[in-house]
Order: structure tokens, then sequence, then C-alpha cells
């Protein structure tokens, strides 16, 4: 069917399904569909023709309208003050690879990873009273994402920077250097929209 618009477009239902040899209301539900997946435009009084977009192009342009807001989770963070000890608990509990550090309102302080925890564990350090705002990576060396942001975006930004994940957060006008934790993109997320767009 797709090659015959390709090669005959604009052409209308009737003319394809008589090529076909079949009605066209056996065809309606295959028109709609690649119509709606975007492989074949459709004008009144005119009829389908292709759109001349790939498979791929497709895709590209599906993905491009995935945003972080609709895909987050919720952050996984400890306190500013709370001990390293606490923080390594909370990353194996979690079973995540980073954790968000928050100020008491919330706001972003900073990021701590598993390999910030394994090298402090690897001091003589007494864990449980030295604070994770210690050996945190602070603002504003911290890669986010923001609720608008595309799934894209989120990805291209772990890529670049080489991080499982981004915390999502939104400005407060009031504190601009201090974003507010609302969630977290990781890796696992963008996997997971992935294999939902291949589902049928």
């Amino acid at each position: 069917m797709l090659e015959i618009v390709k090669k005959e477009g604009p052409i209308t239902g009737e003319q394809i399904a008589e090529k076909l040899k079949l009605t066209r209301a056996t065809l309606r539900p295959d028109l709609a569909i690649l119509t709606m997946a975007g492989l074949l435009d459709a004008r009144p009084r005119v009829g389908y023709f292709y759109s001349g977009k790939t498979a791929n192009q497709l895709l590209g342009e599906h993905i491009r309208n995935l945003y972080v807001k609709d895909y987050k989770s919720r952050p996984v963070a400890v306190r500013e003050d709370s001990s390293v000890y606490d923080a390594i608990c909370t990353m194996f509990l979690e079973d995540v690879g980073s954790l968000v550090v928050v100020k008491k309102e919330g706001h972003l302080a900073g990021v701590v990873s598993r390999k910030d925890l394994l090298q402090a564990a690897m001091g003589k350090q007494d864990l449980q009273s030295m604070p994770v705002g210690v050996i945190m990576t602070r603002m504003p060396n911290i890669i986010t994402c923001g609720p608008e942001d595309t799934l894209y975006f989120a990805a291209l930004q772990m890529m670049r920077h080489q991080v499982d994940s981004l915390p999502v957060v939104r400005k407060d006008p009031e504190r601009p250097d201090e974003p507010e934790v609302i969630g977290r993109i990781s890796k696992t997320t963008i996997v997971k929209a992935f294999v939902e767009l291949g589902q049928p």
C-alpha cells in the first residue's frame, strides 16, 4: 500500500482499493494507521500521498516529544548534614547510583555518587560523624534538567557529562541559585521509555 502511494500519490482510497482488488472499507483501518504513524498524509478531495519521512525520522520526532515531567521518578535524597554512613545505607537500600543532597527546605545543595562514598569509606575517617556535605559535588557543578525538558535532552546531558542520573529541578524565583528538587531521571528511566516505544 505504501509503495502504491509512493509511486502514484496523490491517490484516493478507492483507487488504492481497486489496485489491491479490495474494498475501501477493508483498507480503511490500514490507511488510518499509516496516516496516524505519519508515513502518509491525507487531504480531502485530493487523496493520500507519501509524507517523505522515514520510520527513523518519525521515531526521532516521537522521542523528542517525550517530556521529563511525564517520566521522572521521586528523588532519592539525603540532607546536607546527614552522615556519610547514612548516605551509604540510603544508596544501598534504594539501589541507586547517586543521591541528591538537599538543604532543609528541599533545595538542591549537591550530589553524591558511589565513587564519592567509596573514596570516603577507604580513608580512616569516622563515617558516622562526617557530614555528606563534605564530600558531595556542589552547585554550580551539577548537571540538572527541568520538567519541561525532553527525555532526549536529558539523555544527551547524561552522555555528555558521563553521569547515571540527573536531578529534576524547578527554579525558585526567590532563590535562583538554589533550585527546588522535584524528581529524578536516570538511564533506567530512558531505557524504560525506549522499551515502551517498542511495545505494540
